[in-house]
């Protein structure tokens, strides 16, 4: 997993309620088990027209907002359905954070896990985060986490937390993969030992 930087990047706004896993990446694109490729999907539902155009209203299909990096989002994004795919199509299409009142815990856990910083705000903070996203190629916000703030376009900062061993694995890069490696020397040791003391197996 890479490690997780400093992002400066355009913020969408996304202010709607429940957005959930299907929204996110519809179940026909479940079929497979890569993580390249789903960002054309996602919120395919809402993104397109039934003719397959893209619905011009959506806010990722406007020009100010076809690069973001950041989604200022209403309460208890990401809830519904535990698909892995929601945080890939994400990450895919190039979303590095999603800030929000509220996450769903499958969906918050699995983004860590893929790179990927769901913060939480209250909603006096995001009211003013979303107005700075809705500032179309103005609604540029910076994500330190390092020093967990957000800094908006005027120069306002805001702080959030953040539990202190996801933060550390964000910024190392270490997904679950990489931490079992770190322990890497130990089990070989290990393995070394039972193979002397239980050949057998």
């Amino acid at each position: 997993m890479k490690k997780f930087e400093t992002v400066t990047g355009v913020a969408a706004p996304m202010p709607i309620r429940n957005i959930d896993t299907d929204m996110i990446i519809p179940k026909q694109f479940l079929k497979t088990i890569q993580r390249e490729g789903l960002g054309v999907h996602l919120f395919d539902e809402m993104r397109y027209l039934d003719d397959g155009s893209e619905n011009p209203e959506f806010v990722l299909n406007k020009d100010a907002y076809r690069k973001a990096s950041i989604i200022v989002a209403a309460d208890n994004f990401g809830c519904g359905s535990s698909r892995e795919h929601a945080p890939w199509a994400l990450n895919d299409f190039g979303i590095k954070v999603i800030i929000s009142t509220s996450f769903a815990d499958i969906f918050y856990n699995n983004s860590f896990k893929n790179g990927m910083l769901p913060i939480r705000v209250n909603e006096d903070t995001l009211a003013k985060l979303m107005d700075d996203a809705e500032r179309g190629q103005n609604a540029t916000l910076t994500i330190d986490l390092e020093n967990q703030t957000i800094s908006g376009p005027d120069g306002g900062t805001v702080s959030f937390e953040i539990d202190s061993f996801r933060k550390k694995c964000l910024l190392e890069g270490l997904d679950d993969i990489g931490l079992t490696q770190q322990k890497s020397a130990k089990i070989a040791d290990f393995e070394a030992k039972q193979k002397t003391s239980q050949p057998w197996l």
